[in-house]
């Protein structure tokens, strides 16, 4: 008997995963990747080598974990990341589960590429990522300032607990403080830089989110009639928290349109992402103070 390959198993996961209508988005964006995370893990491969590994054959008790994990997938319509209690930033693990929303914030990728770069400089030493979730963006912003500390702070305890985790796994006790907070009341500034990836969801898209999101917390994604709630009281105390020539990094996600409605005398610096450039925009303390 020929035993199938490790691209056979993804490519029957991938047509599984499309007939059952799984929704993505959780660190991937289509079937096939979300059945290649799948077997991979399942089977304890690289998540990253797939051209190295796809032929190789799959014993029988292999296969049957395999297909538990992704009946388990459909079954639950849990995202992927909270069955494997793993998901990656810019080739980082991280520890997750469904504490935390699933971490995918595209400011881990303009802390990765440098596109933030002009806007810091030496006198950028303190970090604050608000609304920390599992702490992911801390963790990349210590990685990529190594001289910079960074404060993480969160409402939520057991987003807290998860991202203690992460500050542990990765060895970053000494230059990331976790921080109970809620909005910018607890945080002690002023800070350089600020990383915001808030609750921005307008009740209407929460009120049609697959069962996917709806699997995460809600404190994490909802942000009112229009989504600008928590970041109409963000920007109006941000700069009691900014030194002179801080800058705040913030994501909205899809709601550009209720952003410049909410605010629209604020001069804001749209930024390029993989998802184009109406996600994540940055704003200067000068800026909110005018």
């Amino acid at each position: 008997m020929t035993l199938p390959t490790v691209i056979e198993l993804i490519e029957a996961g991938a047509k599984q995963l499309t007939a059952a209508g799984v929704a993505y988005g959780h660190g991937t964006s289509n079937a096939f990747d979300e059945a290649a995370w799948l077997v991979l893990w399942q089977l304890g491969l690289p998540l990253d080598e797939l051209d190295a590994v796809a032929d190789h054959p799959v014993r029988p008790e292999e296969q049957a974990k395999v297909a538990a994990l992704l009946q388990e997938r459909i079954s639950t319509r849990k995202p992927a990341a909270y069955l494997t209690r793993e998901a990656w930033l810019q080739g980082v693990p991280f520890y997750v589960d469904e504490r935390t929303i699933v971490p995918r914030s595209f400011i881990a990728e303009l802390l990765a590429n440098g596109n933030i770069d002009a806007w810091l400089g030496l006198h950028t030493q303190r970090v604050l990522d608000l609304c920390t979730g599992n702490g992911s963006l801390a963790v990349l912003a210590a990685l990529a300032w190594p001289d910079v500390t960074v404060d993480a702070a969160d409402l939520s305890d057991d987003a807290l607990a998860v991202a203690r985790i992460n500050v542990d796994k990765h060895a970053l006790q000494d230059r990331i403080t976790l921080l109970r907070s809620d909005g910018l009341a607890q945080v002690q500034g002023p800070y350089d830089l600020i990383l915001c990836n808030p609750p921005y969801v307008n009740a209407q898209s929460m009120a049609a989110l697959p069962a996917e999101y709806r699997a995460e917390p809600e404190l994490a994604l909802a942000g009112g009639s229009d989504g600008m709630d928590f970041i109409r009281r963000l920007l109006a105390e941000a700069p009691a928290q900014m030194s002179e020539h801080a800058v705040l990094v913030l994501e909205i996600g899809n709601e550009r349109e209720h952003f410049e409605a909410a605010f629209p005398r604020l001069e804001a610096a749209w930024l390029e992402t993989s998802a184009g450039d109406e996600q994540v925009l940055l704003i200067t303390r000068e800026a909110l103070v005018r």
